[in-house]
């Protein structure tokens, strides 16, 4: 189980290790975390950017420096990150990294009640998906390609791992795909019959008695 934090939304992990850098104000962590493409690895919502310092600064995990203006923008705080911050940064990174969560998509939620839909439109449905996520890959490997001309490959591993994982996607995808179009997906007869008659067929309803027993 994931160990309760005290500021336990991702953008604060994000903030600590753009901090133990060096210190800098929240528009500098913002550029920076944009710069490195950090919005694309994690749900960021930049406009609680400033409550989520204020969270760590309030638990001890950073502190404030110094505030100053300069001409006429708005008053900067600069923040730095203290030893408790820097250990939890440590030891959140590592459990992050060593125990794998089970995490429930909702692509997997819809494939598990995949039946209610027909076979001719669970194919057609598919075949959107592979479309969206090809296009989404495309853009990937674009974005990734721009950021490792300038940004140090250590700061983009975990776009490689999102790339990797939706490639895999889109590759179980085509399988299931052709399994689906070419009747070899073990069931499919009696689930289009099932669509076709409006009768479930009796090994599947055998299912359910199995379960009850």
């Amino acid at each position: 189980m994931a160990k309760r934090r005290r500021v336990g939304n991702l953008l604060a992990l994000a903030v600590l290790a753009a901090l133990a850098e060096r210190p800098r104000h929240p528009y500098e962590i913002a550029a920076v975390l944009r710069a490195r493409g950090k919005d694309q690895d994690m749900p960021i919502k930049w406009g609680s950017l400033y409550t989520v310092v204020a969270n760590l600064e309030r638990h001890g995990l950073l502190a404030a420096v110094e505030s100053g203006r300069q001409g006429r923008r708005p008053e900067r705080t600069i923040y730095r990150i203290t030893d408790a911050g820097r250990a939890e940064l440590v030891d959140w990174t590592r459990e992050l990294v060593a125990v794998p969560e089970r995490e429930q998509p909702r692509f997997e939620a819809g494939l598990s009640v995949l039946g209610v839909l027909g076979p001719d439109e669970a194919i057609e449905l598919l075949r959107q998906r592979l479309d969206r996520l090809e296009g989404q890959l495309a853009a990937q490997r674009a974005a990734l390609a721009g950021h490792a001309r300038e940004v140090p490959r250590i700061f983009l591993i975990e776009a490689e791992y999102d790339l990797a994982v939706r490639e895999a996607e889109a590759t179980w995808v085509r399988g299931l795909l052709d399994e689906l179009t070419t009747g070899a997906l073990p069931g499919v007869a009696e689930w289009r019959a099932w669509h076709e008659t409006g009768a479930v067929p009796p090994e599947w309803a055998d299912l359910g008695e199995r379960g009850t027993e």
